[in-house]
């Protein structure tokens, strides 16, 4: 393989990067936290879009353990959003013909 087959093929890679990181910033995965009684939305990209509070565990005397349960919300969609990353990212290398568990450049 010579020098410029070599400079093309990364070009492409990193084309098809930028694509995948573009496509999965309008990817919403959903956390939820309390058996689901907060609620969150966000997109791959990290933005929050919403949260859904039962009303039943809005109690103004224990605002720790409302604000606890976004915590874990939020938590649960960023792990989320790193398995679809992940798993989208590991597609895309199979389709281009790279080795499992290659690490790339985010």
């Amino acid at each position: 393989m010579d020098m410029q087959q070599i400079m093309q093929q990364a070009q492409e890679m990193q084309q098809k990067m930028q694509s995948l990181q573009d496509q999965l910033a309008n990817v919403e995965v959903h956390g939820q936290a309390g058996g689901g009684m907060v609620k969150v939305t966000m997109t791959c990209k990290g933005s929050l879009e919403a949260i859904t509070i039962d009303p039943s565990v809005i109690d103004p005397s224990d605002a720790p353990m409302l604000e606890d349960l976004i915590k874990a919300a939020v938590n649960d969609a960023k792990g989320k959003i790193d398995q679809t990353i992940a798993d989208e990212t590991q597609k895309m290398m199979q389709e281009m013909g790279l080795p499992a568990g290659m690490q790339l450049p985010v």
